[in-house]
């Protein structure tokens, strides 16, 4: 969007991948989200997806608050975390601290990566206005198939 094109020339953000997985998994765990009532990510997932990015499976994307151009990289204001399939990335959640800034580490991410598939699992208005799309069960399996080949 025009809007989030201007959030991008401004550069209040620095995103990095894979820096700070344990505190992207935390964040996403502790964070009060409007009209839910606690986390679905247990003490239990959120070793076993520790133990997923140990070997390279489970990706972050961390993105960090700039202060008058300069890195403040004590301040992790947003990210998201995912599996890691080849072609395919299922993200599992994501935070956001600041307005915008999981917004700028989807979009880094993507811009980024060459997935040519990204499962964004429930959908959402935010997530559609990142361009996601829903799609039925059976499209979501041929594609899958098609992208096994």
């Amino acid at each position: 969007s025009k809007s989030m094109k201007q959030v991008i020339r401004k550069n209040e953000f620095k995103v990095t991948f894979n820096q700070n997985f344990e505190a992207v998994i935390s964040n996403c765990k502790t964070i009060k989200r409007n009209g839910q009532g606690g986390t679905w990510i247990t003490d239990e997932m959120q070793e076993a997806y520790i133990k997923l990015h140990k070997l390279g499976i489970a990706q972050s994307v961390e993105v960090w608050k700039h202060y008058d151009g300069a890195h403040c990289d004590k301040e992790l204001v947003g990210g998201l975390y995912g599996i890691d399939l080849g072609t395919v990335f299922c993200g599992e959640s994501m935070f956001s601290y600041v307005s915008n800034a999981s917004k700028i580490g989807f979009i880094s991410f993507i811009q980024n990566s060459n997935y040519k598939l990204v499962d964004c699992q429930v959908h959402t208005d935010y997530l559609e206005s990142l361009g996601a799309e829903h799609i039925s069960r059976s499209s979501f399996m041929e594609v899958l198939q098609e992208l096994k080949h």
